[in-house]
């Protein structure tokens, strides 16, 4: 599968928009920290995951960025992590 790896930040001037955008992320990645999430996902869940959370945010007051590191199974992140351990997401069977 062509998945690539995805860093997501936000910020939500809103609380109630912010929770939605938190939840919706929750479903597409791992949590890092507040604003921050890691992804690792296809195209078609990168389109969605986008179109879903262009229909939480206002863009004239808020802000989200998604940065693209690369194929998920070739890129290996150079993290400066200080603090709790960081470790990219792995590729995980999904049972339906």
């Amino acid at each position: 599968m062509d998945e690539h790896l995805y860093l997501v930040t936000y910020d939500i001037r809103d609380d109630k928009r912010w929770r939605r955008v938190f939840k919706t992320m929750k479903g597409f990645g791992e949590w890092l920290q507040l604003s921050v999430f890691q992804c690792r996902l296809s195209r078609r869940r990168h389109a969605e995951m986008l179109q879903l959370l262009d229909g939480i945010i206002l863009r004239r007051t808020d802000a989200l960025l998604v940065i693209d590191i690369g194929p998920a199974d070739k890129v290996k992140p150079r993290v400066v992590s200080l603090g709790d351990k960081f470790d990219p997401v792995a590729r995980e069977p999904i049972i339906v």
